[in-house]
């Protein structure tokens, strides 16, 4: 992982880390309009990948929060396949999607929810493997804090990463997202640790706003 800035001389060596998944640890293999388009196309519904990839990222940022305060068990899980279905619907209706009724139908939210929780789906980044072992083996304390939702703990599993990880925090079931600092708190307190003791590695304004609201510092890597 490169580091977009470096660690000022001044910060202590810390006791652990918390990392972020997307963009940091993990990526795709496809892009989402691709994976889109083929499952789309698989329930009658015509779109370009291209249109998908240009209206995808418009949409989250102006979505609502991944995360439900007080949910748990199948109303979480409920409450995440609805928040998906709805991205979906907008993705779908920004890009010109043809051939299908609006909204989307549920069976295409539940298809393509499934589809990205298949570890097949993503990768894991060259770099990261020997990295997180390292620092492992060091004797650092490592978390994972990610605004997604419960498909996350699986997919490390599946990729190979979840044993070296002493807990993941996803922002459905902590009830706040990044730059929220209430994801930060739940990881350090399942590892034990102060804000002082960790550094958060991310790639987004929002890790960096987040862990600064939290105490935690922050380093950015950057991804081509």
């Amino acid at each position: 992982m490169t580091a977009a800035s470096a660690p000022a001389p001044t910060w202590p060596r810390p006791r652990g880390l918390l990392l972020d998944a997307m963009g940091t640890l993990i990526g795709l293999r496809a892009s989402v309009g691709a994976t889109y388009a083929a499952v789309a196309a698989a329930h009658g519904i015509d779109v370009a990948p291209a249109a998908i990839d240009r209206a995808f990222p418009d949409v989250l940022r102006q979505a609502p929060p991944l995360a439900f305060p007080g949910l748990e068990g199948d109303g979480l899980l409920e409450a995440e396949r609805r928040w998906w279905g709805e991205r979906i619907d907008a993705v779908l209706a920004a890009a010109g999607a043809g051939g299908a009724e609006a909204p989307a139908p549920t069976a295409l939210h539940h298809a393509l929810f499934d589809r990205f929780a298949d570890p097949a789906l993503w990768r894991v980044y060259p770099d990261v493997p020997a990295v997180l072992r390292r620092w492992h083996g060091s004797g650092l304390r490592l978390a994972v804090v990610s605004n997604f939702d419960r498909r996350l703990q699986p997919l490390l599993e599946g990729l190979g990463l979840a044993d070296l990880f002493e807990t993941v925090v996803v922002s459905s079931s902590a009830g706040a997202a990044k730059p929220s600092p209430q994801p930060f708190r739940i990881a350090l307190e399942a590892l034990g640790l102060g804000a002082a003791q960790v550094w958060h590695v991310g790639d987004s304004p929002e890790d960096e706003a987040g862990a600064r609201a939290a105490g935690v510092r922050c380093l950015l890597v950057r991804r081509p």
